[in-house]
């Protein structure tokens, strides 16, 4: 799909596993930040298990659309505009990212109740979020090869 960016550069010109990585690390770093600030306020806050992964998962939605909605509103965009480009362009790998790594706490014996001083709530959150990039890396570069996900709000960032 060859359209300009903003920046004059071609879309078809980037090789669509780099746009990919790109848009799967700005989403990790949105869903990195949300899920290490809700594990370490439910663990301040002494929630159980169940409230402290809500809290996280709400966290990385607000954390990873806020981080798409930024360079889209420097660029002019309304708000309202603003949020059905950075739904369309996140949502689905927001929610890759939160099923996989919340699985993999899941799984591993003794994570999900690891506290913050236990090297293995930070093992096991640093693996799981490596593994949900994988995941995540493989649908982002589906929907972009598609025009949809991140191709959507790729006109509006720098990369």
């Amino acid at each position: 799909m060859e359209h300009a960016t903003a920046h004059g550069h071609q879309h078809g010109s980037e090789s669509l596993t780099r746009t990919a990585v790109s848009a799967t690390l700005h989403c990790l770093t949105g869903c990195a930040i949300g899920e290490v600030l809700g594990m370490i306020l439910a663990t301040w806050w002494g929630w159980g298990n169940f409230a402290s992964i809500v809290l996280a998962i709400v966290l990385a939605f607000f954390f990873g659309y806020s981080l798409t909605l930024r360079p889209v509103l420097r660029a002019g965009v309304s708000m309202r505009r603003a949020l059905p480009i950075a739904f369309a362009s996140d949502t689905a790998s927001i929610t890759v990212m939160e099923i996989v790594d919340n699985a993999f706490i899941l799984i591993v014996p003794g994570a999900i109740a690891a506290g913050l001083d236990n090297s293995l709530f930070w093992w096991s959150l640093g693996v799981s979020l490596v593994i949900a990039f994988v995941f995540a890396l493989l649908v982002n570069r589906w929907l972009i090869a598609r025009g949809k996900g991140h191709a959507v709000v790729h006109a509006y960032h720098s990369h």
